[in-house]
């Protein structure tokens, strides 16, 4: 399943439960020491840090999360090895912690920081994480999977090359488990099709045939 973003102090559960790693007990509850995506079961709570992996080129397009607030700008994880920033100059709105934004790369300098534009707010919805080195898989030869995992199962998707995927309504179960067979089988030939077949009888949500999303831009900031 799709896993909801925490902050640092972040209230993660007020249930009993095991403590992971990257999560804290006080006052009998559970409280978040990272800025990551939350991992839970029936006995046990955890949150995976957003961070490592991605190596960026310029002109990608990102998903990120926003750490925190510096003086001039926000510093944005994107799941990579090097910090990235967004200067204050290139936002119409501020910006609040644990915020979901989809961004371009502009520039990696001689320290591998990564500095991101373009910005745009997404609203609502989840994160899911992907390998980094599948997104091209995900997105599909001219956007080809991209479209097929957006009408088989009604869900807004901004696909990040760095990993992260920003969902908004739909079946966000039903399009996990095709991401999961996309990143198991991303070797294999006929992908496309091997994904259709397994959506297209699992297609429904209360009965009813999922519908593509709307065209646009309107679950923008």
């Amino acid at each position: 399943m799709a896993r909801r973003i925490v902050v640092p102090g972040e209230l993660v559960t007020s249930e009993r439960k095991r403590i992971g790693k990257h999560v804290y007990l006080r006052d009998g509850s559970i409280f978040s020491d990272s800025v990551g995506l939350v991992s839970e079961n029936d006995t046990t709570v955890s949150v995976i840090p957003l961070e490592g992996k991605y190596e960026a080129e310029i002109n990608d397009v990102v998903v990120g999360v926003v750490m925190d607030e510096k003086i001039s700008g926000y510093t944005v994880c994107l799941d990579s090895f090097y910090t990235s920033y967004i200067s204050k100059k290139a936002l119409r709105d501020p910006l609040k912690p644990a915020s979901v934004v989809s961004a371009k790369v502009m520039g990696i300098n001689e320290l591998k920081e990564i500095e991101i534009g373009n910005v745009r707010v997404l609203f609502g919805g989840e994160v899911i994480q992907v390998s980094p080195v599948k997104v091209p898989r995900v997105i599909g030869k001219d956007g080809s999977m991209l479209e097929v995992l957006k009408n088989g199962t009604g869900c807004m998707l901004v696909v990040g090359r760095n990993g992260l995927i920003w969902v908004k309504g739909g079946n966000v179960k039903l399009l996990q488990g095709a991401l999961d067979l996309i990143q198991a089988k991303a070797h294999a030939d006929n992908l496309t099709n091997k994904v259709s077949t397994f959506l297209a009888p699992k297609g429904q949500i209360n009965g009813a045939q999922v519908q593509a999303p709307p065209a646009g831009d309107d679950f923008f900031a």
